[in-house]
């Protein structure tokens, strides 16, 4: 279980994808975008729109249930993007490197790019913005509500 946490906000992954569609640009043209889901789907449709890519392709990974990171299992390739010669891969995060490097395994050719990275899973990726400490867990909007907390005074010591 993760020691930190880190709430992301809608804007604030908006405004991160953006950073990494900055970066991507210049490095570009694409042929397509393959998002790893569930994860980089936003961030993916984000940088899509930024880079004008009108092709996108996923590659469905399953590493975790919860907190419980398993063994990943492809239950999708990315058949439209071959090799990945000329493609982007785009995932919301890279924690340890297990589902990264499973992905890169199908698609060896392609440039990597993630919001945010963690020190174990750096290396296998291309492009980041965010570096988090590796017992940092992210709360992704996606994954949160909104709700009323109470004010420190109000808490017990």
């Amino acid at each position: 279980m993760a020691q930190r946490y880190f709430t992301v906000t809608w804007d604030q992954l908006h405004r991160d994808a953006k950073a990494l569609a900055w970066r991507l640009h210049a490095m570009g043209p694409w042929r397509g975008i393959v998002a790893v889901t569930r994860g980089g789907l936003i961030p993916a449709a984000i940088v899509a729109r930024e880079l004008e890519s009108r092709l996108i392709e996923t590659i469905c990974v399953v590493t975790y249930n919860d907190e419980q990171r398993g063994a990943p299992l492809v239950t999708k390739p990315a058949a439209a993007a071959g090799d990945g010669e000329g493609w982007l891969i785009i995932d919301d995060l890279v924690d340890s490197g297990t589902t990264a490097r499973q992905v890169r395994g199908l698609l060896p050719k392609a440039h990597f790019a993630t919001i945010y990275a963690k020190e174990q899973g750096k290396p296998v990726v291309d492009t980041f913005i965010t570096e988090v400490s590796q017992d940092t867990w992210i709360l992704f909007p996606w994954d949160t509500e909104p709700q009323f907390i109470a004010p420190l005074a109000r808490k017990s010591p």
